[in-house]
Order: C-alpha cells, then sequence, then structure tokens
C-alpha cells in the first residue's frame, strides 16, 4: 500500500514522465550515438536494443549510425551527424499517428501501411514538413534548407505556409526556409541528382557505410545541381521559383564558388527578368564582399558596374571600371569596360 501511494505521488509531481509511451527500439547501432529523454536533458551513450520513447531524442556522430524501428515495424534510419526527436507516436488497430522532427542531417523514413488503418506520419524540420500514408523515401536537412528523395508512394511536402507539392517515387522535390517547396523533379539515370541520390541511400542502407568520406559532399552535389536547374528555370519564365533554387544552393553549401555562382545567378535573375537592379546589385555586392577569394569575383565586379551605369549613378559606376582595369588588366571584360568608361567620358 505504501508502495503504491509513492508511485501515485510521483505521478501526480510528474505525470508526463510515468506514463511515456514507448515508440520503439534502437534495433542496430553503430560508431557515435547516443539519447536523451528530453529537450533540456544531457545525451547518453545508447546501444542496440534500447527502447526509445516519445519525448526522447536519438544523435548520430560524425561516424555513428543506427536504425530506429518502432511498434508497427516502421523503421527510420539515421546517418551520420543526424538528430531525430521523436515527438509523439500512437498505434491502434484503426490508426497509426506520430510525428518526427529532424533537426539536422539525414534519414531514411520506411512507413507501413496496413489494409483498413488510417496512418498520419509526419516527418518535420524546422521549415519543412513531410506528411506520410505509407512509403520510404529520404529527407536530408541542412540550416533552412531540406530536401527530399521519393523511393515508393507518394509523400505530401509542405512549407511553413501549408502548401505542398507531391513527392512520387523517384523523384526530388527541395525547400529552404519555410517557403513552399519547389516542383518536384525525376532524379533522371546518370545525372548528378541520381548519384546524389544513390550515396544517399547507401548512407542509409540496411548496413552503415564502411566510410563516410562521400556523406558530408551530398549537399555540395545537389547545390551545384541546383545552380544548373535555376538557370534552366530562370530561362523558362519560372523565375520567382529559379530564385528560390538558387537561395537552396546557398543555404545548402558551405563551398565558397557554388555559394558565388548562386549569388550572380540570383542578381542575373534580377536584372535580365524582373527589372529589379537593386535587387541584383545586392547579389553582385555580396559577391565581392564576401567571395574575394574566388574567380567570380571578376564577373561580379563587372555586373556591379554594369548595373549601376544603367541606373544611371555614372559616377559610381565609373569608378567600378577603373576599379575592374586596375584588378584585371587583362580580364574577360576588358574590351566593354574601356568602350563603357569612353562612354562615361562624353560631355
Amino acid at each position: 500500500m505504501r508502495r503504491f501511494l509513492m508511485v501515485f505521488l510521483l505521478c501526480l509531481v510528474i505525470p508526463g514522465a510515468a506514463f511515456a509511451a514507448t515508440a520503439g527500439t534502437v534495433t542496430k547501432a553503430r560508431g557515435e550515438v547516443s539519447i536523451r529523454t528530453a529537450s533540456q536533458a544531457p545525451y547518453k551513450a545508447l546501444a542496440a536494443g534500447q527502447a526509445v520513447q516519445e519525448g526522447n531524442w536519438l544523435k548520430t556522430g560524425k561516424d555513428g549510425w543506427l536504425e530506429l524501428t518502432l511498434a508497427d515495424n516502421s523503421r527510420f534510419t539515421i546517418a551520420n551527424n543526424s538528430e531525430l526527436e521523436i515527438q509523439n507516436y500512437l498505434v491502434t488497430k484503426s490508426s497509426k499517428t506520430g510525428s518526427f522532427a529532424l533537426t539536422q542531417g539525414k534519414l531514411r523514413a520506411t512507413v507501413m501501411k496496413l489494409a483498413g488503418q488510417q496512418t498520419d506520419i509526419k516527418v518535420k524540420s524546422g521549415t519543412a514538413v513531410a506528411g506520410v500514408k505509407g512509403t520510404e523515401f529520404l529527407m536530408l536537412t541542412r540550416g533552412p534548407a531540406n530536401v527530399f528523395f521519393g523511393n515508393e508512394g507518394t509523400v505530401s511536402v509542405t512549407g511553413a505556409s501549408g502548401e505542398g507539392e507531391k513527392l512520387p517515387p523517384d523523384a526530388m522535390t527541395q525547400n529552404t526556409r519555410g517557403y513552399r517547396p519547389v516542383a518536384a523533379v525525376q532524379v533522371a539515370p546518370g545525372t548528378p541528382l541520381a548519384k546524389a541520390k544513390a550515396e544517399f541511400e547507401a548512407l542509409t542502407g540496411a548496413a552503415p557505410p564502411a566510410e563516410w568520406a562521400d556523406s558530408d559532399d551530398i549537399p555540395n552535389i545537389i547545390a551545384r545541381w541546383d545552380i544548373n536547374h535555376g538557370h534552366y528555370l530562370a530561362d523558362s519564365g519560372r523565375h520567382e521559383e529559379a530564385l528560390q533554387v538558387f537561395q537552396i544552393a546557398l543555404d545548402l553549401t558551405t563551398l565558397a564558388d557554388i555559394r558565388a555562382d548562386a549569388r550572380l545567378e540570383r542578381g542575373g535573375v534580377y536584372a535580365r527578368f524582373l527589372n529589379h537592379p537593386e535587387a541584383a546589385l545586392a547579389e553582385y555586392l555580396l559577391v565581392l564582399e564576401e567571395y574575394q577569394a574566388t574567380p567570380k569575383k571578376e564577373i561580379a565586379l563587372y555586373n556591379v558596374g554594369q548595373t549601376l551605369y544603367e541606373m544611371g549613378s555614372k559616377d559610381l559606376a565609373k569608378a567600378r571600371f577603373l576599379q575592374y582595369l586596375k584588378e584585371y588588366p587583362h580580364g574577360r571584360y576588358k574590351g566593354s569596360v574601356e568602350t563603357l568608361l569612353k562612354v562615361l567620358d562624353r560631355p
């Protein structure tokens, strides 16, 4: 009786902790993997066979990898440098609901769907939500950017506004900063996108890879592809979508060459298609400020001068053109710059 009373009193003090639901079990684990029981709790090492509750967080280090098998045999395979929160999960005979948050990293979600069972599983990041009825997909979250690859079934991917995009098998969609996901594209064999997907699948397969050298390059491969895809979108008249794809590239990668390219492309869309020279100038100036060590600086400097000239800021344009000739006396735009300076020197 005394023991029962103590348990009862504990339940009154910490009502949620006493009845935390078991969501599943870590069925496989390799490398540096850890768990915490709540958002403010410290992480502790975990091992295969450990039960996972609602409210728990799972984390993998630079060589970490784990497989979480849920109560209905659905699986989440989490690659290295990733963190997943199990927010809630409930399975009954007639329904299955759950919410999971990927704060960073890469995962493969395989959600089982049983006949007659209503399924509503959501996998979130800070800026996107994947709604799953029963399917398999890959999800990458890096900063505010998200990339989704479909494997089986259809996934509904939405941004902060709730506007969404249907992701079929063998296709990819992405978003950043809570914007509506861009139109899904097929992953064609032999393309950089296919390479990124294949490497992603290897990282989240039935067993961890022998080494993780390719893991960090996946966002860079996608970002490079985004530069070409965004250029295609701009030439096709899909200007706002192109701007978002270039922004996704910026948010996915830390490589200076790709980021500078994305800035230049965004400036080109504003200048060529949207008649917004002020926005174009801002993009070009960011390249000059942030990526001085890249070959893109020459292009940005010429574009700054040309944009100022078109805006009627003749003195500022002349100063930039003279700077160009000083820094690039044999540059690719030398002829054009000298011609524009002659125009500017006319009474």
